[in-house]
């Protein structure tokens, strides 16, 4: 393994893009709440009560399905809980005694937003829903979501279960990062298999936005009495990928159509400067080789391009070999302050020292990866 001793560099540089201005978007909605966010920045493109606390019905299945997915052993088969089963509304049709794994369980949270697939899940991630229901608020608090707070794996009506359509939007921004996550909202359908014994049988995506929209790619729908109508829909068009919600809506597809058409009229993904001059010393060649990024973009607002500040981190010194294309440091570039992209600096030709012997203050240095 590499040993590195570095001194860290902050190049900071203020990209010279040109101003310009977004036109209000005047959008009239169904939705009592609503927002609408670019998914890499967070960027808000449109909001309407986006911060007051309101039902989410089954779009709480989005926290419960990336729960499920980082719990990992998707594959390995096992009896669902006879007692999570036994619940109202929505269903997957899990029977008792039936046999299933995670992964299917998956698809029956998010196809057809099965109430029992969600319940199953969580007693099979941590023991009991309740036991659940605690993670789901952790991790809540982890993200940052400081007006959400769960009580079921589900979204059935249920005192103290809430969101804001701007935590749910920043939800799903973090689960759309998860590949699984993102292959299963796509579906329109899915053949899984499940039962005593089990046996194959198609589930189908209650989101029509996936058929309704050019460039859908997820993520879910939910309902309740209380809730009313609530949606979350994710788009992508020309490296854009937006995310809406609405929540308590009267007419949800046209709400997000409108809001997903605005938003890709005022967000364009832009290349971003990855040139980089600077160069890495070998310690024990005499050599300093170069570095450098393979071709990235960012999605912005035209008037955001000339605040976004690229800083480049890198070693100053590196100890061993170093292989061509392997990761040195990285171009960090940051929004209003708040970092949005990392693009990866790479070694441009390979190295070697010739006395791979290190001292012991190196050895130290580099054992504890401390930068000096």
């Amino acid at each position: 393994m590499k040993k590195i001793v570095s001194i860290m560099l902050a190049v900071c540089v203020i990209l010279p893009f040109p101003r310009g201005k977004a036109k209000a978007a005047g959008l009239s909605l169904s939705a009592k709440s609503a927002v609408l966010i670019e998914a890499e920045t967070g960027t808000v493109l449109f909001a309407k009560n986006a911060e007051e606390q309101r039902a989410m019905a089954s779009t709480t299945k989005i926290m419960t399905a990336i729960l499920t997915i980082e719990a990992g052993d998707l594959d390995r088969e096992f009896t669902v809980d006879t007692y999570a089963i036994m619940t109202e509304g929505t269903s997957m049709g899990l029977r008792e005694g039936d046999i299933v794994s995670r992964r299917d369980l998956l698809y029956g949270i998010l196809l057809p937003s099965g109430n029992d697939a969600a319940n199953a899940a969580a007693v099979s991630v941590s023991g009991s829903m309740t036991a659940f229901v605690k993670k789901m608020n952790e991790k809540a608090e982890e993200l940052g979501l400081k007006n959400t707070h769960f009580v079921t794996p589900s979204g059935l009506d249920a005192d103290g279960h809430y969101t804001t359509a701007l935590d749910l939007a920043n939800l799903t921004a973090y689960a759309m990062k998860n590949e699984i996550f993102r292959e299963v909202v796509a579906c329109k359908s899915k053949q899984v298999e499940f039962g005593n014994p089990p046996y194959k049988r198609t589930l189908y995506n209650s989101n029509k936005m996936l058929s309704k929209y050019d460039g859908a790619i997820g993520v879910k729908t939910g309902f309740t009495d209380n809730a009313r109508r609530c949606l979350v829909s994710a788009a992508q068009r020309g490296g854009v990928t937006l995310i809406a919600v609405t929540l308590n809506a009267g007419d949800d597809w046209n709400d997000h159509i409108k809001m997903l058409d605005y938003g890709f009229s005022q967000v364009s993904s832009y290349p971003l400067p990855t040139e980089c001059g600077a160069g890495v010393s070998v310690a024990g060649t005499g050599k300093k080789i170069g570095v450098y990024a393979e071709g990235a973009s960012l999605s912005l607002k035209p008037e955001q391009r000339q605040k976004l500040v690229r800083y480049v981190l890198l070693p100053k010194f590196v100890y061993g070999e170093v292989k061509r294309g392997e990761k040195l440091g990285e171009l960090l570039f940051l929004l209003d302050g708040k970092p949005v992209k990392t693009v990866p600096l790479l070694a441009s030709e390979s190295a070697e020292a010739e006395n791979k012997e290190l001292n012991f203050w190196q050895k130290l240095l580099s054992r504890f990866n401390i930068y000096v």
